[in-house]
């Protein structure tokens, strides 16, 4: 019965849990706005690069 308690009462695996579901959040928003991410990326890769010359 002792045993039991203390597995209910066990919080280690928490923070994994809270982890995956972190993950697969973010991986599901990045593959609901991949077009929109890589058009914002390469908007901001365009800029630096026609900024990098003025340097």
């Amino acid at each position: 019965m002792e045993d039991w308690k203390r597995f209910l009462n066990e919080e280690d695996g928490v923070g994994v849990v809270e982890m995956i579901l972190i993950l697969v959040v973010l991986i599901g928003l990045v593959l609901i706005f991949k077009s929109q991410l890589t058009s914002l990326v390469g908007t901001i890769f365009d800029k630096i690069a026609s900024q990098s010359g003025s340097i």
